[in-house]
C-alpha cells in the first residue's frame, strides 16, 4: 500500500465526494492493486491459522458452531495485529474515509467476511447507522472483495440515495452478525431501485451509515466469498456510548445463549 496516492488528487476527491452525497455509496474498482491484495490475503491466511484461538467467541463467528471450515466472520482485527491496525489507520482507506465524510475520521473496527459455498446466508437489509448510534450519524462502512463477487456468490446491494430518507425501523433478525434489520423492507423498495455491482478482487464499495443495504447468500457449489470491511466515523459524531455498550452486551449473551458463538 506505498503505491503513488491518486487520492490527492483534487478532482477526484470532488467527484468522489459528490458522488457519495447524491447516492449515500461508491464503487471505486481496483482500489488495491493485485501486488496489495496478494499481501492482504497473505496477512489474512496467517492470522486465521496463528490468532483466532486467541480471541474472545464474541469476535468469531461460524455459520455452524460446531464446523471450524465455516467461518462467517472475525471483528476487531486491530487489536490482535500490527498489520491490521495499520491498515486501519495509516492508509488510503482512512484517507477515502475523510474525503467522503469531509472531516476527520476515527477507524471504529476492520473485519473479515466470508460466506461459505451452499451455507453462507443472505445480509438483511440494514442501515449500519442504526448500529452506530450516533449524533450526527455521520460514518462510513467500507466493504472490499478479496475475490470474484457476484449475485451468485453474494454480491452487496444498495438502495441509492436512501441516505436521505431518515433512520427505518429495525428489528431482530436472528442472523449472526447482523443481529437487526429493516422490519418492513420492501414495501417501499422495488427492483429498480436496488443496485449491486458484482466486484473483482480489490474493488471496494463504500457507503454512508444511513445508507440501506443487503447482500445476497452464497448459492455456489464450490466458491467462498471473502471479504473486508471498514468502520470511520466522523469527527463531529458523538456515540451514544452507555447505549452501544448495553447493546453490545446484551448481543454476547443472546448469542451465548442461542448457542451461536
Amino acid at each position: 500500500m506505498k503505491r503513488i496516492d491518486d487520492l490527492n488528487e483534487k478532482k477526484l476527491q470532488k467527484k468522489l465526494r459528490n458522488d457519495f452525497l447524491a447516492d449515500g455509496y461508491i464503487f471505486f474498482p481496483g482500489f488495491l492493486n493485485s501486488l496489495e491484495i496478494s499481501e492482504v490475503n497473505e496477512s489474512l491466511n496467517k492470522f486465521k491459522s496463528t490468532k483466532i484461538d486467541g480471541m474472545p467467541r464474541s469476535d468469531v463467528y461460524y455459520e455452524d458452531i460446531h464446523d471450524k471450515t465455516s467461518l462467517k466472520q472475525l471483528q476487531r482485527l486491530f487489536k490482535y495485529d500490527s498489520y491490521f491496525a495499520d491498515m486501519m489507520d495509516n492508509s488510503r482507506f482512512k484517507k477515502l474515509a475523510s474525503i467522503l465524510l469531509d472531516d476527520k475520521v476515527e477507524g471504529k473496527n476492520i473485519q473479515y467476511f466470508n460466506k461459505p459455498p451452499k451455507i453462507g446466508q443472505p445480509t438483511p437489509a440494514h442501515q449500519d447507522g442504526y448500529y452506530f448510534m450516533l449524533e450526527p450519524n455521520e460514518a462510513v462502512t467500507m466493504w472490499m472483495a478479496l475475490e470474484p463477487v457476484d449475485e451468485e456468490n453474494g454480491c452487496v446491494r444498495y438502495i441509492k440515495g436512501s441516505h436521505l430518507t431518515g433512520m427505518r425501523k429495525h428489528g431482530k433478525t436472528g442472523t449472526l452478525g447482523f443481529s437487526q434489520g429493516i422490519l418492513d423492507y420492501g414495501e417501499k423498495e422495488t427492483d429498480k431501485n436496488e443496485v449491486f455491482y458484482p466486484t473483482q478482487s480489490g474493488d471496494l464499495l463504500v457507503h454512508h451509515s444511513m445508507t440501506i443495504h443487503r447482500a445476497d447468500g452464497n448459492t455456489s457449489e464450490n466458491r467462498t466469498r471473502q471479504a473486508m470491511g471498514f468502520i470511520y466515523y466522523a469527527d463531529k459524531a458523538r456515540e451514544d456510548v452507555e447505549a452501544q455498550k448495553a447493546y453490545q452486551k446484551k448481543l454476547a449473551e443472546d448469542l451465548t445463549k442461542e448457542n451461536k458463538v
